[in-house]
């Protein structure tokens, strides 16, 4: 008395553990690197060199440099626990997994990518810190971007999560 199901079940290919370890150690990256950007590198004198770098009035850098100091601190405490979610992808392959970490790594490659961190702040942190202060945006930004593209192309080939094949 069996019953077909509707959905097919997915065979792992030889990329389907690798990706599920590259994803992990991106996340473990990524979390160092949004950590070390977020509480050591964006300063208030960070935010005030970056203002000035764009022009501001030291009255509007008195007045606008705590919101954007805690905007962008906020950025990266909200990205550091959505990165470490990728550690999972180690033993785990769930397809929710996978497209969290696509939709996570693509919004934390936007930082630099889409030059939604300004030009300014990059600056900014150069003058301040030398070029190791542009480091953690440069590795978690930019292997972001990295990933996603992985991924994306992992997809685009197998049409599954995780480069697997459906099994007939």
């Amino acid at each position: 008395m069996g019953t077909k199901t509707m959905s097919k079940r997915l065979a792992p290919t030889r990329w389907t553990p690798r990706l599920g370890v590259l994803v992990a150690v991106c996340s473990v990256v990524f979390v160092v690197g949004t950590a070390v950007q977020t509480f050591a590198v964006i300063t208030p004198e960070l935010m005030e060199r970056s203002m000035a770098l764009s022009g501001r009035s030291a009255e509007e850098i008195a007045a606008e440099s705590p919101g954007f100091l805690r905007a962008l601190r906020l950025v990266g405490i909200a990205f550091i626990p959505l990165n470490a979610l990728g550690v999972l992808a180690f033993r785990y392959r769930w397809s929710w997994l996978f497209w969290a970490m696509l939709v996570i790594s693509a919004g934390q490659a936007a930082g630099v990518v889409a030059g939604m961190v300004p030009p300014t702040v990059l600056r900014a942190s150069i003058d301040l810190y030398g070029p190791l202060g542009v480091l953690p945006t440069l590795v978690t930004d930019g292997c972001a971007a990295l990933l996603s593209l992985i991924l994306l192309g992992f997809l685009l080939k197998y049409r599954t999560p995780w480069a697997q094949l459906r099994e007939d």
